[in-house]
């Protein structure tokens, strides 16, 4: 059984704020584990990003958002820290 989480372990985002509720795996089951904007029937949305293109792109849609910089980077730090990237460089 998958842990359960409050974050996407992917980008960060709050299960809260997802608008599809967490991802889907391969089973058409929701994932507890990586958001609806990460993860979708058990396969991620960009394969071949790296936590550092993701921190970017993650810190770009905040800013977007409204947030201020400092925001953004301090929301996005912990990124490469999360499961989706153990073990990878």
């Amino acid at each position: 059984m998958e842990k359960s989480y409050k974050n996407c372990q992917s980008c960060s985002i709050p299960f809260k704020r997802d608008p599809g509720g967490g991802g889907t795996n391969e089973d058409g089951s929701k994932s507890t584990m990586y958001c609806s904007r990460c993860y979708e029937n058990g396969t991620f949305i960009q394969p071949d990003i790296t936590a550092s293109q993701m921190q970017f792109f993650v810190k770009n849609k905040l800013k977007e958002l409204g947030f201020p910089g400092f925001i953004a980077s301090f929301f996005t730090k912990g990124i490469p820290k999360l499961e989706r990237w153990q073990g990878r460089n």
